[in-house]
């Protein structure tokens, strides 16, 4: 007779590993995380618009009689008066 050939020889079976790391249920109800850390965004200072630099609120005035300074406040209209404090002075300026 005959000699057989060779069988087939079976493979190695190869494991089959689970790599996944998440939860297989995740309830909702009981999720309670809120995520603290990182960059905050309402904590400190915020760089927003910056503070425009506010403009005098007072002006120096030099007397055209005479010359000492006078400190007025800043007008809101574009034409004033301004009479010097100075006692034996008294003159008026007028400005348009």
């Amino acid at each position: 007779m005959a000699a057989k050939p060779p069988g087939k020889k079976k493979g190695k079976r190869k494991r089959k590993m689970r790599l996944s790391l998440k939860q297989s249920k995740l309830n909702t109800t009981s999720d309670k995380y809120s995520d603290s850390l990182g960059w905050s965004t309402d904590v400190g200072r915020t760089l927003g618009d910056a503070p425009k630099p506010k403009g005098p609120e007072t002006i120096k005035i030099q007397c055209e009689m005479c010359g000492s300074m006078l400190k007025i406040p800043k007008p809101k209209r574009s034409r004033y008066t301004v009479s010097c404090t100075y006692p034996e002075c008294g003159h008026t300026m007028q400005f348009d």
